[in-house]
Parts: structure tokens; sequence; C-alpha cells
């Protein structure tokens, strides 16, 4: 008789139970930001939409950011460090190759028997994570830490014109548990690697082995190329999000995408055709583009703030590099 493989019995669902933050401490107005490209203040502010962003300093590297991010989620959600299965880092931005940074931040918080890996997905990494920790709730039980993280000043070029001002740092965190109902929609996710190049790192890692004077790898992207495929097709996959979860506009209380460009959130939201009542995050004004953390980011501050409350229906949609994507509709903590 050939045996046959058993699987565990999961959860009903899965959803969200807890959010936590981190913002570094220094504050970079646009001024700053310009001081080596041609720009301004006012036009920095007309074409994205951007005021400031924080820039991490000393004592504020990528997993201090995720580990303080992560803390706080695990608090607010009251689980234990040691009863987290999983960790899962999005980002795109840790500088060493191989151990995966969610291995430091799971041992640094104490999720001794965790597995722990890393997402890289650009700015779409933290809601494809959100996506694989719902579907491993639901197929095992237990809990998974979601992280954002990501310190977007180790790769920039303060002398481009096309990124010099638009990135900052930080980190956002969820925790995920069981629910007796679904709490995570399905994902619609997926990719167009035939414009791979339309955001994507200078020169690869290994021009600093061959090249006598290498310049630091730094991100670029071809802002229009980016701008125009973000506002035409992720409104396509936002409402493919709703109708795989069943959700109207009308249900919606938050809608947080990627904090990527001001002008490409109100454009998405009004091809959404969202109700007033609907809280949308803009984060990205005070906080610039976090890439990978930035969808948790917004999701705290809009809880912080009270413009969203606990059991609200809110879409999450990331996009970036690749070109990736990941959007689904959750219920806040």
């Amino acid at each position: 008789m050939t045996a046959r493989i058993t699987s565990p019995t999961g959860a009903p669902g899965a959803r969200i139970l807890g959010v936590g933050s981190y913002r570094p401490r220094r504050i970079v107005t646009n001024e700053e930001a310009a001081r080596y490209i041609d720009s301004s203040d006012e036009w920095i502010r007309s074409r994205t939409g951007i005021v400031t962003r924080r820039w991490a300093g000393p004592g504020e590297s990528l997993t201090d950011m995720a580990e303080a991010a992560s803390a706080k989620a695990l608090a607010t959600a009251g689980v234990d460090p040691e009863a987290v299965d999983c960790v899962v880092l999005a980002t795109f931005t840790h500088l060493r190759q191989t151990p995966a940074a969610a291995t430091e931040v799971a041992h640094r918080i104490g999720a001794v028997r965790a597995a722990a890996f890393d997402v890289s997905a650009g700015c779409a990494g933290f809601v494809h994570g959100v996506a694989l920790a719902a579907d491993a709730v639901r197929s095992r039980g237990g809990h998974v830490l979601v992280v954002g993280a990501e310190r977007m000043t180790d790769l920039l070029d303060l002398e481009d014109r096309s990124t010099a001002f638009i990135f900052g740092d930080g980190a956002g965190a969820v925790v995920l548990g069981p629910a007796p109902v679904p709490g995570v929609g399905p994902v619609v996710w997926g990719a167009d690697g035939s414009q791979a190049e339309a955001i994507a790192q200078t020169v690869p890692w290994n021009a600093l082995r061959d090249d006598p004077a290498p310049r630091w790898p730094a991100l670029r992207q071809e802002g229009q190329k980016v701008y125009r495929w973000a506002v035409y097709e992720m409104a396509k996959v936002a409402r493919e999000a709703l109708a795989a979860s069943g959700v109207a506009p009308s249900d919606l209380r938050a809608f947080i995408p990627h904090q990527a460009n001001a002008r490409i959130i109100d454009a998405l939201a009004a091809s959404l055709c969202l109700p007033p009542e609907v809280a949308v995050a803009r984060d990205v004004v005070t906080s610039g583009n976090t890439s990978g953390a930035s969808v948790p980011l917004a999701m705290d501050a809009l809880l912080d703030t009270g413009a969203a409350r606990s059991g609200d229906l809110a879409l999450l949609l990331g996009y970036g590099a690749g070109l990736s994507y990941a959007a689904t509709v959750v219920t806040l903590p």
C-alpha cells in the first residue's frame, strides 16, 4: 500500500491582529533632499506631493528598524514572540546577499523557533508577504510576522534628479493569526518582466569586483513609464482584488496603496470611484516613498490618527520594481 502524505489542519481564516512601525528620527526637507540637483520644494511638491521624508542615521540599520516595528506589532497583537511560527521580511535594500535579514530579526525579537526568510519584490514585497502569511495560517494555523523594511538611502544617488528626493527609510510590520472567518482576501498578483529595467539597480554587485573604479550601485527609475503603468494597470489590479474578495468599493473604509507618489494615489482613488468616506492613505507626504515599508507604515498611520478603525475593510495595493504587483482586501486590526 502506498503511503499518503498527511496535511495539518489550519484555521478557517486568517486576519491581521496587530500593526507596528518605526520611523527614523531625522526629518529631511525637500530643500535638503534636492541640494545636489536642479530642483525646488515647489517642484517636488507639485510632481510628487512629498513635503518631507525620514532618513536613517547611526543606530538605525535596516534590521534595527525592522526589529522595532516588529516588537510594536507583536505588542499590539498581544502575541508572544515565541508563538511566532514564521517571519517574512519584505526588502530589497538589505546589503548582505546572505543570510536573510529575517533570520536576524527573528533572533532579536525572540521568535526562537520561527522559520525566517526575505521576500524581494520591490515596493510590492509587503503585500506578497501578507498573502503568503495568510496562506500559511490557513494551512497550518499559528502566527506569522510580516515586515516591510527599507533603508533606501543606502542605494540612493543624491545627484540623480529622478530619485534623489523621492525615497525615505522606515519599517512597518503586522502579525497574522487564525480567525473564524476570512480577514485576508484572495491575492491578485503578477509581474511584467518585459519592463524590468524601468526600476532597477544601476550596476550589479559584481561590478564592484570587476571594475577597478566602480560607482556604488544605486536605484534608478524611468519615472514617466512607471507613472503611466501604475495609473492604468494598477487600477485594473485593484478592481480584480475587490471582485475576488466579493467587496465593492462602497464596502471599503480604507485604501492603502504603495506610497509612490501622491498624484498616482489620487489617480487610482478616482479611477476606483471610491466614496468620500473611504480613507485614502497619503503617508507619502511626510514619509516619502519607503518602497516595501510604505503599505504597513501607511496602515499604522491611518489607524493611529483614527482615519481608519479596527474592523474596517481596507484594500492593500503594492507595485514597483519587476514590474511586480500584489493586491488584497483585509480587515484592519
